[in-house]
């Protein structure tokens, strides 16, 4: 599972989850199979942490929810502090306060026949919050995890626009398809222009002569736990470049890293089969670990 693997827990049998503003028990946790997001992956989601009783970064959560689904022509129907509410009301239900992994979904909603106009819709948007007791593998962070190129690629903004958390994910799980078969925790993509762009589930970063390079952001998502770590290094005197390397570059970098909400930083210690620098964490990884905690930790206390 890479960077997504995580300690199970079993309290998370018996959440609650949040439809509508319904809570429901996780095992009752349904939505019709006429809902936009069902039939055509038409929506936008967020996930976010839960530490010490805060939620982390969560104005730049919203800040990209509202942008995906105005960029998707679509009406939430709710205002952020409606949102936040029923964030904390799903929260206090499930008597959360640390360890927390939060997946909100907001669908176009339900629709009266299977079609993919946007406009032929018969109810207001869904909206569903999905917590869960959910840690990241420490080990991970320490051990890290192996990429392999692969041929699936991130398109333009004029085909399905990367940048969008959209529903519909089918390019990142192609990619994620062909790692799995070719022996990587994740694949690495590149950009329609052959330029190294993402990974299918996080974003990639390299160590070349103590800077630290990652794309130029225009095909993928436009990563929070990305942005907070360029944010680090400009704050704390580190060279941070944004723009276009190759797959050449990859493999004469001294380190390489990922980053992602869910495990914040994962070092890379292999790429196609063959050690990154050292072949384990390196020290620009595990510094900037730290300072991505310490940041986390002055939002949200702890």
């Amino acid at each position: 599972m890479g960077t997504h693997e995580y300690e199970d827990d079993p309290r998370n049998s018996e959440v609650t989850i949040s439809i509508n503003g319904d809570l429901v028990h996780r095992n009752e946790a349904k939505v019709s199979v006429f809902d936009a997001g069902f039939l055509l992956g038409d929506g936008v989601w967020e996930s976010f942490r839960l530490y010490n009783g805060h939620l982390s970064f969560i104005d730049d959560h919203m800040d990209r929810l509202f942008h995906g689904a105005d960029s998707i022509s679509m009406e939430i129907g709710k205002t952020r502090e409606e949102i936040l509410s029923e964030i904390q009301r799903v929260i206090d239900a499930n008597g959360m306060s640390d360890g927390v992994h939060i997946r909100l979904i907001v669908s176009r909603g339900l629709k009266p026949t299977p079609y993919q106009a946007p406009w032929v819709i018969s109810s207001k948007p869904t909206l569903v919050i999905i917590p869960e007791f959910k840690r990241a593998n420490e080990e991970r962070a320490r051990d890290g995890i192996s990429l392999v190129s692969v041929n699936t690629r991130r398109g333009g903004q004029n085909t399905q626009d990367p940048r969008i958390n959209s529903l519909s994910k089918h390019n990142c799980i192609a990619a994620c398809i062909e790692a799995g078969e070719l022996g990587g925790d994740e694949g690495l993509m590149l950009d329609p222009h052959g330029y190294v762009s993402t990974c299918n589930s996080t974003h990639f970063f390299i160590v070349r002569d103590g800077e630290v390079w990652t794309s130029s952001g225009e095909y993928c998502l436009d990563g929070i736990t990305r942005k907070k770590v360029l944010e680090i290094c400009r704050s704390n005197g580190i060279a941070a470049i944004e723009g276009n390397f190759t797959l050449d570059d990859v493999r004469l970098a001294d380190e390489a890293f990922v980053t992602g909400t869910f495990a914040g930083l994962t070092p890379v210690v292999s790429f196609d089969s063959k050690p990154v620098g050292s072949g384990s964490r390196g020290p620009m990884c595990e510094r900037l670990q730290g300072l991505y905690i310490d940041l986390v930790r002055s939002e949200c206390g702890g």
